[in-house]
């Protein structure tokens, strides 16, 4: 059984940066394409990025464009977020999560409701 777990979240000012990590155990990560996804206060759940399994593509949200990199080390079995020139309204709770679909691009990746396997979230908060 797939597991995973996010690390990485904090406070940082505006303009700052932080990585996210999500590292998996029980299962291969190499196997899975992996989203974040993020929950701010009285939101709903929204897709950031996601990363496909065997072809790589990535796909990232309009508000995080050229701001976020979605990257994956396979012998690390962990999937990175790296968040440059974090704004405020970027607070939220960050999720990984993991399904066993294929992508090609077009946003698809960034669907929530296809993922099987979830991690419990790490807080990120952007304030001065």
């Amino acid at each position: 059984q797939l597991q995973l777990v996010e690390s990485g979240g904090g406070l940082v000012q505006p303009g700052g940066s932080l990585r996210l990590s999500c590292a998996a155990s029980g299962s291969t990560l190499a196997y899975y394409t992996i989203g974040w996804f993020r929950q701010a206060p009285g939101k709903e759940r929204e897709g950031v990025s996601c990363i496909s399994r065997t072809t790589g593509s990535t796909d990232y949200t309009d508000s995080v464009k050229g701001r976020f990199t979605i990257s994956r080390d396979n012998a690390k079995n962990t999937v990175y977020l790296q968040m440059n020139s974090l704004k405020p309204e970027d607070t939220a709770v960050y999720y990984c999560a993991a399904q066993a679909t294929t992508f090609y691009g077009g946003g698809l990746c960034l669907i929530q409701s296809r993922y099987n396997y979830w991690g419990q979230g790490t807080q990120v908060t952007v304030s001065s």
